[in-house]
């Protein structure tokens, strides 16, 4: 069992920046894929950035390219998601998933993560 716990969300005015983080007490997290995504109210769960295991390769949403920005430290068991330049519609809980043996064509889709957080709130006012 994963156990992932999310902090970091908060309001605030567009333009500003937030940092995510995600811990879990697992020793093997350097064996997992980690991932960002995110849920409006009435939408799905959509993919923001992920993480290979090695911290080698990351992935981001062509909405937050550019923006946000996905890491890890395998040594402290966390990944982060600084969030620059925010928009209203950035507005969501954000969750962060884990599994192992994730494929990089798989990393976007939700179903491909087995352990998830338990989210934090994002509020981006105009």
């Amino acid at each position: 069992q994963v156990q992932l716990v999310e902090s970091g969300g908060g309001l605030v005015q567009a333009g500003e920046s937030l940092r995510l983080s995600c811990v879990t007490s697992r020793r093997t997290f350097s064996a997992y894929t980690m991932g960002w995504f995110r849920q409006a109210p009435g939408k799905e769960r959509e993919f923001v950035a992920a993480i290979r295991w090695s911290g080698s390769r990351t992935y981001y949403a062509d909405s937050v390219k550019g923006r946000f920005t996905i890491s890890r430290d395998n040594a402290k068991n966390m990944v982060e998601l600084q969030m620059n330049s925010l928009k209203p519609e950035d507005t969501a809980v954000y969750y962060c998933g884990a599994q192992m043996a994730v494929a990089p064509s798989s990393y976007p889709y939700a179903s491909e993560y087995g352990y998830w957080g338990q989210g934090t709130q994002v509020t981006v006012s105009s």
